[in-house]
């Protein structure tokens, strides 16, 4: 593996095909792409992690691709593809490569991770043209001074555009479905090297296997995505009982100027998830003069300091909710446009701590379940050996276009963060803890989100995506090869 490794970096490095592309090993001490702090965690020459640090993977080589989508990344693309054909290797397209359990990782594989922020916007059309790899950073940046941002976005901006329709993320914004509702159509080159295009209206059931696919149909080169004019928010903040959270977040909706909003639960274990606040957001009247998107605010940075003190502290986590709601709403209330609102890295709540790792859970549940969905995790979460750190709620409109959805209906998101251990014992109790709340949350009508840790059974993704074993079917006549390969098709889609 370390020499085939080696020799690969010394043919493809410094400028091969054009100039496209380049082959090296990441880390953490390397600039990202994009001048940011890399998302890409590095392992040993010859292999590649995500953002749980527990999926390292040997891989044949990695390349980076470079420049616009045009004819030379498709000529790339394809011969990396045929190169990977004829050694029966599998091929993976990423950008951060966040996912936490190798989604986006290719075991043995060509590793393809795209750098480029090629965007050409419409603003008459609210449209946007963009490469595939594009991060949504560089699409705020092109469209913050001309007055447009992002229809839907996930709430950072570290990630590339096609990686989040692949991944089918949602966001603040309401009552929208996730991000890929946004996107009009793209471009994709497939296993046998033929470039489609896709949409609503052509090749339709190839749009809806690719939007939450997680690249396992083929490579999107380019992408039309639909934008927004930028406004300048103010913010509400309600406190509630929880378990009234789901009723009063659909009801706050039905107010048409509301355009953002989230919710956040109590997490310390005196009052485990007893406790809700509920922050909208509508445009205020005087929309002139729009400030430059910013992002990191005053209680970004305060947020990101407590946020770490909550560790093994419960009266930490106490404080944490107080700032949330009293000294948030008072020091950092005021207005903010809709552009800097989505303008934040996911440092800053990194963990720098060697001996941990934060992991994600999400959860899909329907409002008038939310009482039910906090039975479940009350029941599950406190008993467990792991550190709870937080949860995000969201609203999710109905997806009726990914074959993977797990909002077939609207739904309530909710987004959990864990500490975890990096030991073994660790990684047992937050299996088990998953599998459980998985059971809980399915037997109510609910779903989880495939692009974290790969804790679930086989049979609770089946019961869980209802046309998960019609996705893999599909998938084995467009790519008979198994070309596009990660390990949601090595552990899951693939043993259906």
């Amino acid at each position: 593996m370390q020499n085939k490794f080696t020799r690969r970096a010394a043919l493809f490095g410094g400028g091969a095909i054009l100039g496209s592309l380049a082959t090296r090993r990441l880390s953490p001490s390397n600039p990202s792409l994009d001048g940011t702090r890399r998302l890409i965690p590095s392992g040993p020459a010859g292999t590649m992690n995500d953002a749980s640090g527990l999926s390292e993977t040997p891989i044949f080589k990695h390349i980076i691709l470079r420049g616009d989508p045009n004819a030379q990344l498709i000529d790339a693309l394809r011969k990396e593809i045929y190169d990977a054909k004829s050694e029966n290797r599998p091929v993976n397209v990423g950008a951060a490569r966040h996912s936490m359990g190798g989604q986006a990782i290719p075991r043995d594989g060509h590793a393809i991770t795209y750098d480029s922020g090629w965007i050409e916007p419409d603003t008459t059309n609210n449209l946007m043209q963009i490469h595939a790899g594009a991060r949504w950073h560089q699409v705020i940046g092109a469209l913050d001074p001309l007055g447009q941002g992002p229809k839907i976005m996930q709430s950072n901006h570290d990630f590339g555009v096609a990686a989040t329709f692949c991944v089918n993320a949602h966001g603040w914004p309401v009552k929208q479905g996730p991000m890929g509702a946004s996107v009009r159509s793209f471009q994709m080159v497939m296993a046998d090297g033929d470039v489609v295009t896709c949409s609503r209206t052509e090749n339709a059931d190839l749009f809806g296997m690719t939007m939450g696919g997680y690249g396992l149909t083929g490579a999107i080169t380019r992408m039309e995505v639909e934008t927004l004019p930028n406004q300048r928010l103010e913010p509400s903040f309600e406190e509630m009982p929880a378990r009234e959270f789901g009723a009063r977040f659909v009801a706050a909706l039905e107010n048409p100027d509301i355009t953002m909003a989230y919710g956040r639960l109590n997490v310390d274990r005196a009052k485990f998830f007893e406790q809700a606040l509920l922050i909208t957001y509508q445009p205020t009247d005087d929309q002139s003069d729009l400030p430059p998107a910013a992002g990191s605010g005053i209680m970004s940075k305060l947020a990101s300091r407590v946020y770490r003190t909550q560790l093994g502290n419960e009266r930490m986590k106490r404080i944490r909710w107080w700032t949330e709601t009293d000294v948030g709403p008072a020091l950092g209330g005021g207005p903010a446009t809709r552009n800097s609102l989505i303008n934040e890295p996911v440092v800053t709540l990194d963990d720098r701590d060697p001996d941990r790792t934060d992991i994600l859970h999400e959860y899909f549940v329907s409002p008038d379940r939310f009482p039910e969905f906090l039975e479940v995790c009350r029941a599950v979460i406190p008993a467990s050996y792991q550190e709870f750190l937080n949860v995000t709620l969201r609203y999710v409109g109905t997806d009726p276009d990914s074959w993977l959805a797990y909002a077939p209906v609207p739904r309530i998101a909710a987004v959990m963060s864990f500490s975890q251990e990096m030991t073994a014992r660790a990684e047992a109790d937050m299996a088990r803890m998953t599998r459980a709340l998985i059971d809980g949350i399915t037997a109510i009508g609910g779903t989880y989100y495939l692009p974290y840790r790969p804790h679930a059974s086989v049979a609770q993704l089946d019961a869980a995506y209802p046309r998960a074993s019609a996705f893999a079917a599909a998938k084995r006549e467009l790519d008979p090869d198994l070309t596009f390969r990660n390990n949601l098709w090595d552990s899951y889609l693939g043993k259906l």
